[in-house]
């Protein structure tokens, strides 16, 4: 497959700003790849799609304030910082994005806050925009990281063009969030409510969960038209014994095991046996999944809707049928589907 084959015209405005009023009220568009059908629906739907035994696959990893605003020394331009990971936690080494990248050096300092209330020097060029700060303060390492997220704000994607706000803190955070370390949210996850998951147990769903921090790799473009030399930035994935019991009863059983989102579809490949079944592991993944592939963990999924030529897309039309789900895209832009991060919901059959 080509880059030039995942890009589409998606107007402007059907990229979601803001999330729907209640999570689980977005809408949900259902494919359904055997029948061919597309049928359209409201999110708290999905749950009449499952039954008794049937596995729910969640993510449960949990944002960070990641994006930061300060000005550099001297010249007082001012730079944003994103924090990706730390690095050393007793030195307060971290590695981050800087943007504008051009106006940093090793030896730069940064401050940040009124008052200058945390001060960073640059001590490393990791890559063409990435670098390592160390951020100079001697206090106890949790007044550290509190003044460090107090500073910081959610970190909506780019193409959510508008100022943060503060119901973004709750709102761009799943509900089982749990484990902190992501960049950006499990999107698809965004969607359920506290009410829809009792309901889902209630009617005898199981639910597993697993961790991948979502890293920037999310959001990076790819730049090659040939997909085979893209490579994808590694991210940190946790899978636990209770997981794999729970995702292996099922498929034994014969019951439907649902990811959550690209994100756990890309967790659930990454550690799977040759017959199928889900091996424990923690650890780091760059598996990139694109057309063909053969998906050998969930028969079902649940995603948002895509923007064009991104990884998610990619693996989406993987999981989906490409034809097919172009398709319910093109079904998507004339019903005027909300895409992106806040937009609605897929479930794939």
């Amino acid at each position: 497959m080509k880059l030039s084959q995942f890009n589409f015209n998606l107007p402007e405005e059907l990229i979601a700003l803001h999330p729907t009023n209640n999570r689980d009220e977005s809408r949900l568009m259902v494919v359904d790849r055997e029948k061919g059908t597309i049928e359209h629906k409201v999110f708290k739907d999905v749950i009449n799609y499952f039954d008794n035994e049937d596995v729910l696959v969640f993510n449960n990893t949990k944002v960070f304030p990641a994006r930061l605003y300060g000005n550099k020394e001297k010249t007082g331009a001012k730079i944003e910082v994103f924090l990706l990971r730390e690095l050393n936690r007793e030195q307060r080494l971290w590695d981050v994005l800087v943007d504008p990248a051009r106006k940093i050096r090793i030896g730069n300092k940064l401050y940040f806050g009124e008052d200058e209330l945390m001060v960073a020097e640059v001590i490393d060029n990791t890559t063409s925009r990435g670098r390592t700060l160390r951020f100079l303060y001697d206090g106890p390492y949790d007044e550290f990281k509190k003044t460090l997220y107090g500073l910081g704000e959610t970190p909506l994607p780019k193409f959510i063009n508008r100022e943060v706000v503060p119901e973004d803190r709750e709102r761009y955070q799943t509900i089982f969030a749990k484990h902190e370390g992501a960049v950006a949210a499990p999107t698809a996850g965004l969607h359920f409510s506290r009410e829809l998951l009792k309901r889902f147990e209630i009617k005898g769903v199981d639910f597993a969960e697993v961790t991948l921090h979502v890293g920037l790799g999310n959001f990076r473009s790819v730049d090659v038209e040939d997909l085979t030399k893209h490579k994808m930035d590694s991210e940190q994935i946790e899978i636990n014994d209770l997981a794999t019991e729970i995702v292996n009863g099922a498929k034994d059983k014969k019951k439907h095991v649902c990811a959550v989102g690209t994100t756990v579809m890309r967790t659930l490949e990454s550690s799977v046996s040759t017959f199928g079944h889900l091996n424990s592991y923690e650890g780091w993944t760059n598996k990139f999944i694109f057309p063909p592939y053969k998906f050998r963990v969930a028969s079902r999924m649940i995603s948002n809707f895509h923007l064009p030529s991104s990884t998610l897309l990619m693996m989406v039309s993987a999981f989906a049928g490409y034809d097919f789900l172009f398709e319910a895209y093109n079904e998507a832009i004339k019903e005027k589907y909300r895409f992106g991060t806040y937009g609605d919901a897929m479930l794939i059959l």
